[in-house]
């Protein structure tokens, strides 16, 4: 389906059947189009956990108030952010760029110091902030990129970020959980699938400045 057609069909999904299952190649596409998220600078901050394993997400429903979407769902999307951006995070980024651009040294030697200097000066709750604002973007995309590939998608802020940091033992990994997101398939009986779409009209919602 077109993308705008794919976004007037994706809901909130409040219940997914159990017995369906995401294929290893829609997974793929998932892993690349989260990939692909726009971030500022392009440091990727966000990291990706992907749980598919019901035992698992059966234990994450009572951290999750009760959302019994967790369990439900064929795989749950955890969207975590770097508690740190260090000159070696930056560095590695930049030989990233040198490698796949070609780029010359003298040509990014200016942005690779700002970056690390301005990172340097900001606290670890303000790099944290930071993140949690790509973690959004991050989350946009593969909303979009979900309901692109026919898949349903449950953006979830309702969970306790500090018990699925215990439970993943993110803080050793330099990670804290921002946003969770269960993906599957609606179940039948979903009472809110048939439901339209509230928006506001565009005059409403747009302003534009000619």
């Amino acid at each position: 389906m077109s993308l705008l057609n794919a976004l007037k069909w994706r809901y909130a999904t409040k219940k997914f059947d159990s017995n369906k299952f995401i294929s290893s190649s829609d997974i793929e596409k998932i892993k690349e189009g989260f990939n692909l998220s726009a971030s500022s600078y392009g440091l990727q901050p966000v990291q990706l956990l992907l749980v598919h394993n019901k035992a698992i997400q059966n234990e994450l429903v009572p951290m999750s108030m009760n959302q019994q979407q967790v369990e439900q769902a064929s795989h749950v999307a955890i969207f975590c952010v770097k508690t740190s951006l260090d000159a070696d995070y930056v560095n590695a980024y930049f030989e990233r760029i040198k490698s796949i651009r070609q780029t010359p040294d003298e040509i990014l030697a200016p942005f690779r110091t700002h970056i690390i200097d301005s990172f340097g000066a900001k606290s670890t709750d303000e790099i944290f902030l930071w993140g949690a604002k790509q973690a959004y973007l991050a989350m946009g995309n593969l909303l979009a990129v979900c309901a692109d590939l026919n898949i349903d998608a449950c953006p979830m802020e309702g969970f306790e970020p500090a018990k699925f940091d215990a439970y993943f033992d993110l803080k050793a990994k330099g990670l804290r959980s921002v946003l969770i997101m269960p993906m599957g398939y609606r179940a039948e009986d979903d009472p809110f699938a048939a439901m339209k779409k509230v928006r506001k009209p565009l005059s409403e919602s747009v302003t534009e400045i000619l």
